[in-house]
C-alpha cells in the first residue's frame, strides 16, 4: 500500500477541494496543459496515462488524472481550471538537472465523445495538443459495458444495452449543445457503439485544431509494440527520450467471452465507421488487419 493510498478519503476531499481553492486564487501562476489525453474510453489511456507520468519532464494535474474542465464542469470559470496545474515555479524546481523544459497535461476520457468539448478546448487553449487513443470498437464496447456495470451505472446485460442504445441517447447530443450546463447520463454512461464511431470524433478534433497538433494512438499498436508506439508519443510532443521501466496494463476487466452472433454483429455495425477512419488514420485500423 503506498503512503496516498493509505490517506482516509474524506481527508483527500479536502485536500484536493483546498488545492483547488489556493489553485484557483493563484491561476496566473499556474503552467496550462502542453497536451491533453482526450480518450477515447476503455482504449488503454490509464495505461499510457502511467507512462507519460514517469517521463521526468511530464506533470499531471494536481491530485487529478482528469479535471474534466471541458466536458461536465464547465460551468465553473477558467481560474479554477488552470488552479488545478502547479505552479511554473514548482515545475522548475521539480526539474532542476533535466535537460528541456517541464510540460503538464491532464487525461480525461471523456473529452474525446463530448460534442462541445473539441471546440471549448480551442478556444481556451489552442496551441494544446491532442492525444487520443483507439481501440477495436468491438472490444471497447464490451470492455465499457463491464466498467459501467461494476460502476453501478448499468443494469441491463450487454445484447440488451446494445439494442437500447438508440433510445436512450435519442436527442442527448442536441440538448447537450443547447444547454450548456445539460449533463446526459446516458450519453457519458450507456454510449457502447456511438463511442466506438472514431472517425466522426477524430473529423471534430480536427474541425477545431490543425492535423500537426492531433496524434492518434492505437491500443492495439501500444501494447504490442509499446517502446516504437510510446517513442512516437514523444516525439509528437517534442520530448526527448525516456522510456518507463516497464509498460503495464492497467484497469483490464475479465470476463467471460462475447458470443459469436453478437460478435459478427458489432462488426457489421462498425465496419462504415472503420473504413471512414482509414483515411484519418493514413492506413486500416490495426484491428481490421
Amino acid at each position: 500500500m503506498t503512503l496516498r493510498s493509505a490517506v482516509p478519503h474524506p481527508l483527500k476531499v479536502a485536500g484536493r477541494t483546498m488545492s483547488v481553492q489556493v489553485g484557483s486564487a493563484t491561476a496566473e501562476l499556474r503552467q496550462l496543459p502542453s497536451f491533453i489525453l482526450v480518450g477515447a474510453q476503455r482504449t488503454g489511456t490509464t495505461s499510457l496515462y502511467r507512462a507519460l507520468m514517469s517521463h521526468p519532464l511530464i506533470h499531471q494535474a494536481n491530485f487529478h488524472k482528469g479535471v474534466n474542465y471541458f466536458d461536465i464542469n464547465y460551468h465553473r470559470d477558467f481560474a479554477w481550471y488552470r488552479g488545478h496545474f502547479p505552479t511554473a515555479a514548482s515545475l522548475s524546481l521539480r526539474t532542476r538537472g533535466h535537460a528541456g523544459s517541464p510540460v503538464t497535461f491532464e487525461a480525461s476520457g471523456y473529452y474525446m465523445f463530448h460534442p462541445c468539448a473539441a471546440e471549448r478546448m480551442a478556444r481556451h487553449l489552442p496551441e494544446v495538443k491532442i492525444l487520443a487513443m483507439l481501440r477495436d470498437p468491438i472490444e471497447r464496447a464490451f470492455s465499457a459495458h463491464k466498467h459501467e456495470l461494476a460502476r453501478g451505472f448499468e443494469t441491463e446485460p450487454f445484447e440488451r444495452a446494445l439494442d437500447l442504445e438508440e433510445e436512450r441517447l435519442a436527442g442527448q447530443e442536441d440538448r447537450m449543445v443547447a444547454d450548456p450546463t445539460y449533463q446526459s447520463h446516458s450519453h457519458r454512461h450507456h454510449a457502447y457503439t456511438r463511442r466506438g464511431h472514431y472517425a466522426e470524433q477524430v473529423t471534430r478534433l480536427l474541425e477545431h485544431f490543425p492535423a500537426a497538433q492531433v496524434h492518434l494512438v492505437e491500443s492495439e499498436s501500444f501494447f504490442e509494440q509499446p517502446e516504437r508506439t510510446y517513442g512516437q508519443v514523444l516525439d509528437f510532443l517534442g520530448l526527448p527520450a525516456a522510456m518507463p521501466d516497464s509498460f503495464d496494463r492497467w484497469n483490464a476487466r475479465p470476463s467471460s467471452p462475447m458470443t459469436d452472433s453478437t460478435r459478427a454483429r458489432l462488426r457489421e455495425h462498425f465496419e462504415p465507421h472503420d473504413e471512414a477512419l482509414a483515411p484519418l488514420l493514413g492506413r486500416t485500423p490495426a484491428w481490421r488487419t
